[in-house]
């Protein structure tokens, strides 16, 4: 056995991507999801998410809490290339430690999001493991043909922009693994809310099919997902902290510590969609900065604060290793 070690992204690069070179759909392995021509006038949006206990979610969090992420982190990335839900399977492994109630919950959540989203489940599989809880969905969507919203669209020029408050799901996860502590419960509740019940963007991400450039969910940290957007755009990013919409409880924590700068921006959870556009795109979003050329830039993204750079930051988010 070999001890090299491999990111995510080298994995996916070395191995993965060989193996869907000669499909066009795939989409180089570079996007939310692929692109399956099926209907006429249609194009199939296909995605598929896993969720394992301990390192997706913790195993204190609640049955609803655990469904709502497994499905929506689905869902945002059909939101992010513009798509109509449609059906979706599952496959789930169900460890001891995991009773009836707690499947009965987690259904009743699937279902409560399905009327949400309109959405359906398919198929699957269900099997028992000694490991942890281990959840696999496949989301399908449909987008009229050609008009899916890529990552790779953007432009030297483009505005920068973000649906609803960044860095809320990442504090919220800081509370509930008690390396963060607040004295306002309200606020507290709200970011841990924010991690437990993401918002998939289904509609406004059919908005933007018309509208954006390019478009990616932020699942793995702002930086991360948006430098994805500039690595297969070709561009560079610069954003202005002080236009980065934030809730007011985590103005609140920034505000009592600066340095928590760094995780709102990277942390990730957020499952907002980043996309660029025209510099008056008008929408249920916020202007956060500028794409720029590649000239002389040494990373994907930059991040100014009061107009100065900062050079500490850094943009690679979360990704697994192995």
């Amino acid at each position: 056995m070999s001890s090299e070690k491999l990111s995510e992204t080298e994995l996916i690069k070395r191995l993965f991507l060989p193996l869907a070179r000669n499909y066009k759909g795939a989409l180089n392995l570079g996007d939310d999801a692929a692109l399956i021509p099926d209907h006429p006038g249609l194009d199939t949006v296909i995605t598929t998410d896993c969720l394992v206990e301990g390192v997706h979610f913790l195993s204190t969090d609640p049955p609803a809490a655990v469904a709502a992420r497994a499905l929506r982190s689905n869902l945002s990335d059909l939101a992010a290339m513009g798509a109509c839900p449609h059906v979706y399977t599952m496959a789930i492994s169900i460890p001891g430690h995991i009773d009836i109630r707690w499947l009965e919950a987690f259904a009743a959540q699937l279902d409560t999001d399905q009327r949400a989203y309109n959405i359906h489940l398919a198929g699957g599989d269900t099997v028992a493991t000694p490991g942890p809880l281990n959840i696999s969905i496949t989301a399908m969507g449909h987008v009229p043909t050609g008009s899916a919203t890529a990552r790779s669209g953007a432009s030297p020029g483009d505005g920068i922009y973000v649906t609803g408050t960044i860095g809320d799901a990442a504090l919220g996860l800081k509370l509930l693994t008690g390396q963060l502590s607040l004295s306002d419960d309200v606020a507290r509740d709200f970011l841990i809310d924010r991690f437990h019940f993401p918002t998939a963007r289904i509609e406004t991400g059919i908005t933007l099919r018309e509208q954006a450039t390019a478009c990616a969910d932020i699942s793995d940290g702002l930086l991360r997902d948006l430098g994805n957007i500039c690595t297969v755009s070709g561009c560079h990013a610069v954003i202005d902290w002080e236009l980065v919409p934030l809730s007011p409880a985590t103005k609140a924590v920034y505000e009592n510590d600066n340095a928590y700068m760094e995780l709102i921006l990277s942390g990730g959870d957020d499952y907002e969609l980043v996309l660029t556009g025209p510099e008056d795109l008008h929408g249920p979003f916020t202007r956060i900065g500028t794409m720029n050329s590649t000239e002389n830039a040494k990373s994907p993204t930059t991040v100014r604060k009061n107009g100065e750079v900062l050079a500490y930051m850094k943009s690679s988010g979360y990704e697994h290793g192995w």
